[in-house]
């Protein structure tokens, strides 16, 4: 199973829950690529992903399955060539626009599940993976929220959210649609930079039942579980962003216990890299 993850050093937290779950509920070989890179403005440094706490990670996966590996791949070169420059000072680092740069990665193969750092994986992932995404470029789930505001067709929502992605890049190279979507964050300002370019220019997408991507709350069927931002009504409208890795209000506020094992391992795997 061929995983992608994107980011600097902030992503290590949720990296580490996100592969060890994956790692419980699958037996596969994961060959897992994390693309980083340096960045720096006049407000502040962004450090890379560190070399020793992937290899912290890779000696956890090789001892499950040692055809299994996770490899660090710096593209700061490639980014630089179409730094997304309308989106520099969003609200989003650049960061979260890495995986639009995918394409420019020869190591990155054909088939590749991309996965946000605050997904955790709560079932065995694959049978979503081994679908039939020849004739797709891009499978996902609707954006829970995105998809009843943001409608190129007023009567389809198909808007995706970006957190959970099976990607062909096979296709994806030949119809140029992260050259597309990296072009449109260098020239246009946009609230979500990678996720509104993907929605605007894929063509060929396959939606997904939420279970892939549930971003609101699990079910006995949830395979990921995504903890984006959600919204309170009450007492009253505010946004709530909790993380995997923000325990005390992962318990607290929203009452989930349903992984708890993944997460006394993270603490423990956290305290080696420490070491």
């Amino acid at each position: 199973m061929n995983l992608l993850y994107c980011g600097d050093a902030n992503i290590l937290d949720g990296l580490i829950i996100s592969v060890l779950s994956i790692l419980k509920h699958t037996k596969e070989p994961l060959h897992i690529y994390v693309l980083t890179m340096q960045y720096q403005t006049e407000q502040k440094t962004y450090k890379p992903m560190a070399k020793d706490n992937i290899k912290v990670l890779e000696d956890i996966i090789k001892k499950e399955n040692k055809q299994s590996f996770i490899k660090l791949i710096d593209i700061t070169n490639e980014v630089n060539a179409c730094l997304p420059l309308a989106n520099i000072n969003t609200l989003f680092t650049p960061y979260c626009m890495l995986r639009l740069y995918a394409d420019l990665i020869p190591e990155i193969p054909d088939k590749i599940l991309y996965l946000d750092n605050d997904v955790v994986c709560l079932k065995n992932p694959l049978e979503f993976y081994e679908m039939d995404i020849t004739d797709y470029e891009v499978v996902g789930v609707l954006d829970y929220y995105g998809s009843h505001v943001y409608k190129k067709n007023p009567l389809k929502r198909e808007y995706l959210n970006s957190g959970v992605l099976l990607l062909n890049m096979c296709l994806i190279r030949k119809t140029g649609l992260f050259k597309k979507c990296r072009n449109l964050c260098q020239k246009n300002k946009m609230l979500l930079p990678d996720q509104s370019a993907i929605n605007w220019y894929v063509k060929k997408k396959l939606i997904v039942d939420r279970i892939y991507n549930e971003q609101k709350e699990a079910s006995e069927a949830t395979v990921f579980r995504h903890f984006s931002t959600t919204f309170k009504f009450w007492p009253k409208v505010c946004t709530q962003t909790i993380k995997p890795w923000q325990i005390d209000s992962l318990h607290n506020i929203l009452k989930i216990h349903s992984f708890d094992d993944i997460l006394i391992e993270y603490q423990q795997v956290l305290e080696r890299m420490k070491k």
